[in-house]
């Protein structure tokens, strides 16, 4: 899995503000040239954007101490200190970030929007220099304020891959031939079972001005939900996908009760992963005996389901594709007309504001920290 990461464990940094300067002007022939200290600059602060050409989290897992630039000190001749660069910390679409030790959601990048940003921590403000502090009584103040201190947290990045639908099956069913088919992917594919061994996306395109994401993840295989394979690992990655596409291999002795299995292992990772919309593909028609096998398990879930589209095709002869693909169009559309799409149903709603970000809009708001004049800090 060399290139995939889809946690990290992060340090952030804001950064310190500059400290404020004790300066008097020194003129010839100005005798009381009075305080010159100019102000520090603001610390950097640490901002969260969404990229869409970015896949994984790779580039926060192997640096995960991140500090934005401090605040300049300010200088003489009330010159102001630089104001510290902003860290910006790009991450791709899906991506949540939580709170390592109570799990909490601080924020999730849930929609496609180009440039979505989320500003983390505020830097530190700027000390005010001397010449703030010029009164009447006190004509050569010697005294500024320190700049303000940055924040350090420590964060848990998730990446949960956003596409619209997203593959289901045991190993080797099929469903890396089938990405390859429908989209500009090119998975591993091979002949034996656990060739995909990371989330694969891939774009089928459905008109000028449509596209339709399809994510493919390593097979299930039972007792994925208790932690069996590598199917629990990547689970998540469909659970923000508007529906699914059940591969079953009708060539294979447990053809019966594939679709079942792959149900209650959904079932037991996610009620919600498991009542999504779907379309079942009874795959490997080409195989002798197959055809029937694909009829059988097409009257079985028919029984149960009326209401699931059931097909037979096979990948390997494109026999059913242009059927298949129709149909996932239709379903993709009918889901966004209806509000339950992948790109509708994620915040909908703006997103409830995390315990920290609460404590940190009061002490932003909190008149102690606001550097009046004469106050030293």
């Amino acid at each position: 899995m060399t290139g995939f990461a889809d946690e990290a464990l992060i340090e952030v940094t804001s950064g310190k503000g500059g400290n404020g300067c004790i300066s008097f002007r020194r003129e010839k022939y100005v005798p009381n040239g009075g305080p010159s200290g100019g102000d520090g600059g603001d610390g950097g602060d640490i901002i969260f954007t969404v990229k869409r050409n970015l896949r994984t989290l790779a580039n926060l897992r192997y640096h995960p101490i991140i500090k934005a630039k401090n605040g300049g000190d300010g200088q003489s001749w009330n010159k102001y200190g630089k104001n510290g660069e902003d860290r910006i910390i790009p991450v791709p679409p899906g991506t949540t970030i939580r709170d390592p030790d109570t799990n909490e959601i601080i924020y999730e990048f849930t929609t496609q929007a180009e440039d979505e940003q989320f500003v983390f921590l505020k830097g530190g403000k700027g000390g005010w220099g001397n010449v703030h502090f010029k009164t009447s009584t006190n004509q050569a103040p010697r005294y500024a304020h320190k700049g303000t201190p940055g924040e350090t947290r420590k964060l848990r990045v998730e990446l949960s891959i956003m596409a619209d639908v997203g593959l289901v099956g045991f190993p080797n069913a099929g469903k890396s031939s089938l990405l390859t088919a429908f989209t500009n992917a090119r998975p591993k594919i091979a002949p034996y079972p656990f060739t995909t061994k990371i989330p694969n996306l891939g774009v089928l395109n459905a008109g000028e001005d449509r596209d339709i994401i399809i994510a493919d993840i390593p097979g299930i295989i039972e007792g994925a939900s208790e932690g069996a394979g590598l199917g629990i690992q990547f689970l998540k990655h469909i659970s923000r996908t508007s529906c699914l596409i059940f591969m079953i291999d009708v060539s294979d002795e447990n053809y019966i009760t594939a679709y079942y299995t792959l149900c209650n292992e959904l079932k037991s990772f996610s009620e919600d992963l498991y009542k999504k919309p779907r379309i079942v593909l009874c795959n490997k028609i080409d195989v002798e005996g197959a055809e029937e096998r694909a009829q059988e398990v097409t009257a079985a879930i028919k029984e149960k389901e009326p209401e699931t589209v059931v097909l037979s095709i096979s990948v390997m002869m494109n026999k059913g594709l242009g059927q298949t693909r129709n149909a996932v169009m239709e379903l993709v559309d009918r889901l966004e007309n209806s509000g339950e799409g992948a790109t509708t149903l994620i915040k909908k709603e703006a997103p409830e504001e995390s315990e920290f970000m609460k404590l940190r809009a009061d002490f932003e708001d909190d008149e102690e920290n606001v550097q009046y004049p004469g106050s030293e800090m």
